[in-house]
């Protein structure tokens, strides 16, 4: 469904209305408030809200798996957890940090963000919008459901062949990973055409290219990254499927297949999936980094550019992971210079960052250190990971510890801060209320310490020879004086505690605010982007009056104009004098997309029909008609109001209905 407009010729506030139709003996739930609101809506700011809730909760989830992993690893010959359920444990550690946290909160601050940072009311589809939330749910579930089902996957997060296949891993556990991991990648790429269509069709008049803030060009890339990725990592998803489910011989060197084939099919995706996780943060740090030094970003079309650039490289560095395995001179080269090469884009985003701060004003709030937390820590990351441009040192280094504090320096140094930091600045506009900073300050403080005591000795470990996957370690093999493998692993776990402590003072900041904390001002931090010319929260349509965008950060130019004498830039309005005429002069009659079950069943029917691969065709049939009930549901699920439904036309602005487009 997308917005369309047709002109009216009368001023009058904005009255809203939503489709009502009903279909058989289904009508369209149209509750406004209660958990029916939110379970059978399509509006994008509730559907990120549940993203973000959703991904939330899997990052407790991750993290206990964590904390359960650095107690085993503390002591000398660990005895918290078996080798049996050491694997699984890493292994849906890493799973679950990477498909069902990392991903899902970037898509969180995607749904909200991308239509308001665009002067749009709504995303291009907003049904298939709520399809993606829900089918990312349901695979989160199925992929979990394997500990209560038998044990989960136990090859690693990269199920390398043979470890995935039926031999090695007899019970369920990869059977799960492997369909929930489908159904997530189904609404990772819906999700992904949906933001691609709604930046490509729904900009506000006069909003360019050059004129969409960073966060919107960084999301816009990661969804190619994934349109083009996804496929591939399906594609190795269902091999798998059917050599574990069906007797194919894919992977089985003993019968023609060869195990490489999944490295390489992996890793194809696997890469360029770094960068669909670290991007978002980079797009949000790109907007708290300007915002609180009090200046533009610096070298605004490099910083996009070198996004892209980071994009379209990130594609020709897989085999890196691979050097171990025997490639050939040849390819040893070309990998290594690609990945060299990329450490030109990234570079430049940081030398960008660096020059904004530099000679700017710093108001040094919680989402301001957690930015700068992410350069710091990310270049720490970055560095680390050049040195597995060199062959020989990637080799030694690979499959190692090493290998663990590089990938979480990237991930946790730099994704997860730039994503607090995205908390921090924006939860004023999502929710009303300020969180505390002096809360946010100890929050930072504790994940920054407890981060670097955590990840920071990994790399001692690693250079030591301590290997990965490694379940238990012994006196004998610790060594003796600073590169003592005990205390540095002892080091680590208690470090993964502090951090720990640090994402609970999060917790304790946002459940507080929630209940008493106080209400935000309009514009808090005097932000620069379109999404704060509006309420906060936004309005159910986003803008009362669609904006006309004559500047970059459009909204900072609407509350400064330039004084030539005094060469800087003069205030002459604040936020919400800027909102106060905008919602005067409010669009007529704006009707929005109405609410609908068919996401939702639709969504619970693919669920049942990956699960009938594991239980058998029964199962299989009862997911199929579910599919098909819901598919024709949707088919014939009117997404335009009767006449009769509407009120007449007026407004000097448009009247809105929902064209039947998705």
């Amino acid at each position: 469904m997308a917005i369309i407009e047709r002109p009216s010729t009368q001023v009058a506030a904005p009255a809203l209305a939503t489709p009502s139709a009903s279909l058989g003996g289904f009508k369209r739930p149209m509750t406004e408030t209660g958990w029916r609101s939110w379970l059978f809506t399509v509006d994008h700011k509730k559907i990120g809200i549940m993203y973000g809730v959703s991904a939330m909760f899997f990052f407790i989830v991750g993290g206990v798996e964590a904390l359960l992993i650095r107690l085993q690893l503390a002591a000398p010959n660990g005895k918290v957890l078996n080798a049996d359920v050491y694997n699984q444990m890493f292994t849906m550690h890493a799973t679950t940090m990477v498909f069902l946290f990392a991903m899902p909160m970037a898509a969180a601050f995607a749904n909200y963000f991308l239509p308001l940072q665009i002067g749009a009311r709504d995303v291009a589809f907003p049904r298939l919008n709520a399809l993606s939330l829900w089918l990312l749910i349901v695979g989160g579930l199925v992929l979990n459901a394997s500990w209560f089902l038998g044990g989960a996957a136990d090859g690693g997060w990269f199920m390398y062949a043979p470890n995935s296949g039926p031999i090695f891993s007899p019970s369920n556990g990869v059977d799960f990973w492997t369909l929930g991991l489908q159904i997530a990648g189904i609404a990772s790429l819906i999700g992904s055409i949906n933001l691609i269509v709604t930046v490509l069709n729904m900009r506000a008049p006069g909003m360019t290219f050059m004129k969409m803030p960073v966060f919107t060009w960084m999301i816009l890339v990661v969804q190619f990254l994934l349109v083009f990725s996804l496929p591939v990592i399906t594609v190795a998803l269902v091999l798998l499927m059917f050599q574990r489910s069906y007797g194919a011989t894919f992977f089985d060197p003993s019968a023609g297949g060869d195990p490489l084939l999944w490295q390489h099919l992996f890793w194809i995706f696997g890469h360029p999936e770094v960068y669909v996780l670290i991007l978002p943060s980079f797009g949000i740090i790109s907007e708290v980094l300007p915002t609180f030094s009090r200046k533009p970003l610096f070298g605004y079309p490099f910083v996009v550019f070198s996004g892209a650039s980071i994009g379209l490289v990130g594609f020709g560095v897989w085999a890196h992971h691979m050097f171990a395995a025997g490639l050939g001179p040849v390819s040893v080269a070309v990998f290594s210079i690609a990945t060299m090469a990329i450490a030109i884009p990234t570079g430049v985003k940081i030398f960008n960052w660096l020059l904004t701060m530099w000679g700017g004003k710093i108001w040094y709030t919680t989402a301001m250190k957690f930015a700068i937390g992410l350069v710091l820590l990310f270049t720490v990351g970055g560095l680390s990971g050049v040195t597995h441009s060199i062959a020989p040192s990637d080799t030694q280094q690979t499959d190692t510890y090493y290998i663990v504090a590089h990938f979480h320096y990237v991930l946790f140094g730099g994704m997860v801060f730039g994503l607090f930091a995205g908390f921090y600045y924006w939860w004023p506009k999502v929710f009303g209320k300020m969180l505390n900073e002096k809360l946010g300050s100890w929050n930072f403080w504790l994940m920054f310490v407890g981060m670097n005591l955590t990840f920071g000795p990994m790399h001692i470990l690693g250079l030591q020879g301590q290997p990965r996957r490694m379940y238990q370690w012994t006196k004998a093999r610790a060594g003796q004086g600073f590169f003592n493998l005990g205390f540095w692993n002892l080091v680590a776990s208690i470090g993964s505690f502090i951090l720990a402590l640090g994402v609970l003072v999060f917790l304790i900041n946002a459940i507080r605010t929630w209940r008493k904390g106080p209400k935000a001002e309009l514009d808090p931090w005097d932000a620069r982007t379109l999404e704060w010319l509006t309420t906060s929260p936004p309005k159910a349509h986003n803008f009362d009056r669609i904006p006309v965008v004559h500047h970059l950060d459009e909204f900072f130019h609407r509350k400064y104009e330039e004084d030539t004498a005094a060469h800087a830039m003069r205030k002459i309005a604040d936020g919400a004098d800027l909102v106060r005429p905008e919602e005067a002069a409010a669009d007529g009659d704006i009707h929005l997309p109405g609410p609908s079950y068919w996401p939702l069943i639709l969504a619970l029917g693919v669920g049942t029909l990956g699960l009938g691969v594991i239980y058998g065709i029964p199962v299989m049939v009862v997911g199929a008609a579910v599919i098909l009930l819901a598919a024709f549901g949707w088919v014939l699920e009117p997404s335009v109001a009767g006449e009769s439904e509407l009120d007449p036309p007026s407004g000097d602005g448009h009247t809105k209905e929902i064209a039947p487009l998705g």
